[in-house]
């Protein structure tokens, strides 16, 4: 069962890290006034790398349980909880690699358009915070039901998480 967890894990990991990055690098290509397939192509790779990363080496189930062990497991505040840490772990990371990315590919006439790295740096993140929370809040339940069933794990899983209170 341990091993179908980790698996689950995982699988939720790579289907959260190509969604988010996929989302996000859409996201930032567009609203950045620079769009160019190339790109987008570029940081979307780079971006579902770093996902994928932060994925193995965070322990974002354990993380999650500690923060919501005293809230009903699955209910609508337990999820806004998970949502925002899952946020504020993986958004400023990507942020701020996709920024520092785009700025050292664009051509000179186009850096010399650009706002200092900073205002960048924030307002960027700002919009991707807002949008990495919502991209979180409704696709990890999905992911999470699509990677259980995979694992032939039922949802939700039974263990400390899942106890009603």
């Amino acid at each position: 069962m341990e091993q179908n967890m980790k698996k689950a894990g995982m699988l939720i990991s790579i289907y959260m890290g190509i969604t988010m990055s996929l989302c996000l690098s859409l996201l930032g290509n567009i609203t950045g006034g620079h769009f160019s397939p190339v790109l987008f192509l570029i940081t979307f790779v780079v971006s579902a790398v770093i996902s994928l990363v932060i994925g193995v080496l965070v322990p974002m189930r354990k993380v999650s349980q500690a923060a919501t062990k005293n809230m009903k497991p699955h209910s609508f505040p337990a999820r806004c909880m998970e949502s925002l840490i899952s946020d504020l772990i993986y958004t400023p990371v990507i942020t701020l690699a996709m920024v520092s990315l785009v700025r050292a590919m664009l051509p000179a006439q186009a850096k010399a358009t650009l706002p200092p790295f900073a205002i960048m740096f924030l307002s960027s993140l700002l919009m991707c915070l807002v949008a990495g929370f919502v991209l979180i809040f409704i696709f990890m339940p999905v992911f999470m039901k699509l990677a259980f069933r995979q694992c032939g794990i039922p949802f939700p899983p039974k263990g400390p998480q899942s106890k009603p209170e």
